[in-house]
């Protein structure tokens, strides 16, 4: 009995000595898609895509630049409509009503601001940006095994209150690749219930992965598919289509 029990108590410390860390799967995600020296190399994105909705294919265009500005340029019925422009200090959107561009409110573009730090990724050198991360244990996800990596990012506004911001990961056990993110809704009539996020279909672009099929909602609910039909790295984008005038 008592080399049966030095026996199970040996196979158990190996086995806990071989268990995933938060930090070797973080790692292995970054080497998996592509490697963290060219995920630092990049200077912007450019996603083309395309949501379907009520059965008609509504196309974006979605800019990401490392320097903060972004943007989100939405082609319905001829127009060219942006939403979620930052231009490097203000935040604004085109109203779909009256077709004039409107500075985002004070709370949403601080929110926005506390977040700049996310490109490329939010896992990236994630403890210089005073992020935290944790191995929450497993999770089967639509027959798929994933560790389940729980990230807290700075804190966000919410009616003028701090609040937590956290957000779950689920990682493919096997390829190390998210394949669903879900967070607490904060605001709007959606307000408490989880967004969930899906990620699928990984294609190679000049060197690093991304995925081209997305799925958004909340969770239950189902959710609002995503194509990427184009990813283009480091695009040249006039800095003009980022700046907000009265005019637009």
């Amino acid at each position: 009995m008592r080399i049966l029990s030095l026996l199970l108590a040996l196979a158990f410390t190996v086995s806990f000595g071989h268990a995933q860390t938060a930090d070797e799967i973080i790692n292995k995600y970054l080497t998996a898609t592509g490697g963290v020296e060219k995920w630092q190399k990049l200077e912007g994105i450019k996603m083309s895509a395309k949501v379907n909705q009520g059965g008609m294919d509504i196309p974006l265009d979605i800019f990401n630049l490392k320097d903060g500005r972004q943007m989100t340029v939405v082609t319905f019925q001829g127009k060219s409509i942006k939403q979620g422009v930052y231009d490097g200090t203000t935040l604004w959107s085109t109203n779909f009503m009256t077709m004039k561009a409107e500075k985002s409110d004070a709370e949403t573009t601080e929110n926005f601001k506390t977040a700049l730090g996310d490109f490329p990724d939010p896992f990236l050198n994630y403890s210089a940006k005073g992020y935290k991360v944790e191995l929450v244990g497993k999770e089967t996800v639509e027959g798929t095994e994933t560790f389940k990596i729980k990230l807290t990012k700075k804190p966000v506004l919410v009616e003028g209150k701090s609040e937590e911001n956290v957000s779950f990961y689920f990682f493919d056990a096997e390829e190390f690749i998210p394949i669903m993110v879900e967070s607490e809704i904060k605001v709007g009539p959606a307000k408490g219930q989880i967004s969930q996020i899906t990620m699928s279909d990984y294609q190679e672009v000049n060197g690093l992965f991304f995925p081209f099929s997305l799925g958004q909602g909340v969770k239950g609910m189902g959710s609002q598919p995503i194509t990427m039909t184009k990813i283009e790295l480091n695009p040249q984008v006039d800095s003009k289509e980022f700046v907000f005038t009265e005019e637009k």
